[in-house]
């Protein structure tokens, strides 16, 4: 057993620069973690990540510079068997004390299964998952026999969310597996003031910001929003003027909610920045805002949680998933129902109360979700097995 305190040879497999998304800055940041702890750390990322016609944005590319302070390497094909073999047969040989691998999705689950196949061979790394979700939000024939195949060679397993684990126990019983919460999305920068925010955004200063942030999907209930502003725009509420400012790129088709928009009336109740939001642009949105709504209509856990945290802005939850776990009542924010009146209730109520009842148990919360918390949890867990 090698000591926690030792410089370890760590390999992540996943998402990195270029690609762009949550879970590559994810494992960028985790990288860092361990490095400023004195581990030797590479990321194996993906040269091919899904094929154009199955993804649903704009671009899988990031246009931020690469990271100057990380060793990435792009060769993983997703949907190349004749790839994995040899990606796993080169790290297999690395000899790594310890593989992290990320599992989000189970079209994932052939190309990674055959890699950690390969490198267990070498009778030496241990291999430990980090699970975003193991059950997909949007079902597909395969997502199971795909994830038994990518779970039988993984050592242990942490999930950021009680949905996840669970999910996880109906594929394995055995295996170890734990409970740690998604950390501080800390990496795009400090704050500023909300009327820095505003004036760069080109918006009004007086009004009630509610913020929706992040791809636009089906299963995060933006319609439910949608419908809840008109709900509020109906009450005629004797209160400051409100927007709803969403921020992020469809990922399904945006003539369903454009359609709806113009159903509703509520053209004017809303800022669109429907487009995919910069690294460099994100503390600017985050900053606008009065509070961030995620009206999901189900959930595991959700990267915008960790931001709203870095940011310090209050959160309206619906109670579903992994997200009233990290919203505490009337202390970080409000979780409401995955229903139209009752996000419209507690948008009424956040109103009415305002952001300074919240702030200071936001600001304690928030000391509980450091990336050396993750980075202790994953070393722990793998000198278990």
């Amino acid at each position: 057993m090698t000591p926690l305190n030792l410089s370890k040879k760590i390999i992540i497999l996943g998402p990195a620069h270029p690609l762009r998304g949550g879970i590559a800055i994810y494992n960028e940041r985790l990288a860092r973690q361990f490095q400023s702890e004195g581990h030797d750390v590479t990321i194996y990322s993906f040269s091919l990540q899904y094929p154009d016609f199955l993804f649903p944005g704009t671009t899988q590319y990031s246009s931020e510079p690469a990271p100057a302070d990380l060793n990435i390497k792009t060769v993983i094909n997703s949907i190349n068997p004749f790839n994995w073999i040899t990606v796993g047969n080169e790290i297999k040989n690395l000899k790594a004390d310890l593989v992290v691998v990320r599992y989000w999705l189970p079209l994932m689950g052939p190309a990674l299964g055959t890699i950690l196949r390969r490198i267990k061979s070498n009778k030496h790394s241990k291999i430990i998952c980090i699970a975003d979700n193991v059950i997909p939000h949007e079902k597909r024939i395969g997502d199971h026999a795909f994830t038994n195949y990518f779970i039988k060679p993984v050592d242990a397993f942490i999930t950021m969310s009680e949905k996840v684990l669970t999910d996880l126990r109906s594929f394995t019983q055995t295996k170890p597996a734990q409970l740690e919460p998604h950390p501080l999305y800390d990496v795009f920068g400090e704050a500023v003031s909300k009327a820095e925010a505003r004036k760069h955004l080109n918006i009004n200063q007086n009004d009630f910001i509610f913020l929706f942030f992040g791809f636009i999907r089906k299963y995060k209930g933006l319609d439910l929003l949608l419908e809840a502003i008109a709900k509020l725009r109906n009450a005629q509420l004797q209160t400051t003027n409100y927007k709803l400012l969403i921020a992020g790129e469809f990922y399904e088709d945006r003539k369903l909610y454009d359609e709806l928009i113009e159903q509703l009336g509520i053209k004017d109740d809303l800022i669109l920045k429907t487009e995919f939001i910069a690294d460099s642009e994100v503390k600017y949105y985050l900053c606008a805002a009065d509070a961030v709504v995620q009206p999901y209509k189900n959930a595991t856990q959700s990267g915008v949680t960790p931001l709203a945290y870095h940011f310090e802005v209050p959160m309206i939850v619906t109670n579903v998933g992994g997200l009233p776990a990290f919203v505490p009542h009337g202390k970080v924010g409000l979780i409401c129902e995955p229903t139209v009146d009752s996000i419209a209730a507690a948008m009424q109520e956040y109103m009415q109360t305002g952001s300074a009842q919240f702030l200071p148990h936001l600001r304690e919360e928030k000391k509980k979700y450091g990336w050396d918390k993750m980075t202790s949890a994953i070393l722990k867990l793998s000198e278990l097995v």
